[in-house]
């Protein structure tokens, strides 16, 4: 039975699901906007947008324990410097997942996910 069990496998190991949503995190950071999976796209917003509250509120505890989930500086430092304020009165919903067809090769469902609220500029 799989009673309150959350989350999705998407067919990997623990590890392997750990670093794959540590690297869309740092991604979807850096670039504000990325395209995956629908599946990945949904359970990326249960890793990221916890992140981006953490990120609210800037203390030396909040940055370590944003580092030790990303592993990035630069992640850690575009999350408490820039996207922490512009989200200070949100109150979550920090991301949208916008369907985008289906991949060429394989036909799995796609989709972008890009953080709400982002400069036109920084565009793909």
């Amino acid at each position: 039975m799989r009673h309150r069990n959350s989350g999705v496998k998407l067919g990997r190991t623990s590890s392997h699901r750990k670093a794959l949503f540590q690297n869309l995190t740092n991604a979807l950071v850096e670039h504000e906007l990325i395209k995956t999976t629908l599946p990945k796209a949904k359970e990326l917003r249960r890793v990221a947008e916890p992140l981006i509250t953490l990120a609210k509120n800037d203390t030396v505890a909040n940055r370590r324990l944003a580092f030790a989930r990303t592993r990035s500086a630069a992640t850690v430092g575009k999350l408490f410097t820039v996207l922490g304020p512009r989200y200070k009165e949100r109150n979550g919903g920090y991301l949208r997942v916008l369907k985008a067809g289906f991949r060429a090769g394989d036909a799995a469902p796609m989709a972008f996910v890009e953080l709400v609220d982002r400069e036109a500029n920084t565009a793909e």
